[in-house]
């Protein structure tokens, strides 16, 4: 949308929720991300000043995801289970033809190379991977009986391995769009099919847990974001995640390139989240270094195939052999 639609609307929605005719300044689409647009505005309401966020969807026509379709709900609900996230201010309304939703906006920033090496985060670096843990045990404690409408999330088949989905539907991927062979991606696939763990636990899984998808500050954590492949599963999928290589950014620890495991896991269990099991999180965190090999061929094929030309396309192509070494590492500790 442009910017004239989207302060036509945001007019509209604000006066609706709040009686006041809102005074804008600083509206603003940011960059980043292709399954929301995101605009950042200040609105003078009365007395109060919003310094909020409008997420939508990007066409409309297109049917949202259940996380998509949800985000507002997943946000309200961490924040009620005590996580740390931006305050979800009011759900969508017909005022746009998309799913939307406004938050309030959070200072901070994103980038990991930041966190890992500037000065100035040097006591957020000590308190962030606590802090990480505390809300994700959170998160992983709210209760699916209490929210109904969580159900329309993606969950496994009652029974089922919540991870055989996760491999089988990265193997057709890699099966449909690699042109190369890659012997280190089999040996992965191999064993994890041997290794698939099948917990008693579902939980609420983020499902993009990392290092890029939280703002921080001097101060520390200031806000989890990106809900948009929340579902159901096991919880030690969200903590593997994390611990994978490329979302350290070059830090020398494996939690968010900041924390160690022993530390992460009991502040995690102090916090009440499930026990940790350890083989678990190494089968995650091995199968998310395949994923993300995964999705760097499928990057470098939308370069090649003239889907998304960008410099950034190419570049993360490059970085496939990175997530094989990592696996060769993995799997080495893993007794192959």
């Amino acid at each position: 949308m442009d910017t004239a639609t989207v302060e036509a609307g945001l007019r509209k929605f604000l006066h609706k929720n709040t009686g006041h005719d809102p005074a804008f300044a600083g509206l603003a689409r940011l960059s980043g991300g292709a399954g929301r647009e995101t605009w950042t505005f200040d609105a003078q309401l009365g007395d109060e000043k919003l310094e909020g966020i409008f997420r939508c969807d990007p066409v409309a026509g297109i049917e949202s995801s259940a996380p998509r379709i949800l985000e507002f709900h997943l946000l309200k609900a961490a924040m009620d289970a005590g996580a740390i996230v931006p305050e979800p201010l009011w759900d969508g309304d017909e005022t746009f033809p998309v799913k939307f939703f406004v938050m309030r906006r959070v200072p901070g920033e994103a980038l990991g190379g930041r966190l890992i090496r500037g000065e100035q985060y040097a006591h957020a670096r000590e308190i962030i991977p606590t802090q990480l843990a505390q809300s994700l045990a959170r998160i992983h404690r709210i209760d699916r009986a209490e929210h109904p409408e969580f159900e329309i999330l993606p969950a496994p088949v009652e029974g089922a391995s919540p991870a055989r989905h996760e491999v089988e539907n990265y193997e057709r991927i890699f099966r449909e769009v690699s042109p190369d062979p890659h012997p280190v991606f089999e040996l992965a696939f191999r064993w994890l099919y041997q290794h698939l763990p099948n917990p008693p636990e579902r939980v609420l899984v983020h499902g993009d847990y990392r290092l890029g998808n939280f703002l921080y500050g001097e101060d520390g954590l200031r806000g989890i974001i990106d809900w948009e492949l929340a579902h159901w599963g096991d919880p030690m999928e969200d903590i593997g995640w994390l611990a994978v290589k490329s979302w350290r950014f070059g830090g020398d620890k494996p939690m968010a390139g900041i924390g160690d495991y022993e530390p992460f896991f009991a502040d995690y269990e102090a916090a009440g989240g499930c026990p940790v099991d350890r083989d678990r999180v190494r089968f995650w965190e091995l199968f998310g270094n395949l994923k993300w090999g995964v999705i760097t061929i499928t990057q470098a094929a939308n370069y090649f195939f003239g889907r998304n030309k960008t410099v950034e396309m190419a570049s993360i192509g490059r970085r496939t052999a990175e997530t094989e070494w990592e696996l060769l590492r993995l799997l080495e500790q893993a007794g192959i």
